[in-house]
């Protein structure tokens, strides 16, 4: 049987969307699951959940369960963008310390 947990995403508009994704799901999955829905690219998706942790944006730490990282059937995430210019990446900083990068 298939398990599942849906989450609530929230754009920076304040639009709100839920996708449903396997319990052994990982960052990966989620972001690929938000790019089929939404039709953003996921190499630019930054996920926050909530304070206190570091982001997880290399390609080692997507390989993460959504549960390592606490997230679990109800939980709500705020989506984010990486900019486009590779440039600017290097000196770019998530700065706002009420949220947790996912």
């Amino acid at each position: 049987m298939y398990e599942a947990m849906k989450v609530v995403v929230e754009n920076l508009t304040g639009t709100l969307f839920y996708v449903q994704v396997s319990n052994d799901a990982t960052v990966e999955d989620l972001k690929k699951e938000i790019e089929a829905q939404q039709k953003l690219p996921c190499d630019r998706l930054i996920l926050v959940l909530d304070a206190h942790e570091c982001p997880l944006m290399s390609k080692e730490e997507e390989k993460l369960s959504l549960v390592d990282c606490g997230i679990q059937d109800g939980s709500h995430i705020y989506l984010f963008f990486n900019p486009v210019d590779d440039d600017y990446n290097e000196n770019f900083r998530f700065t706002s310390p009420d949220f947790h990068i996912a």
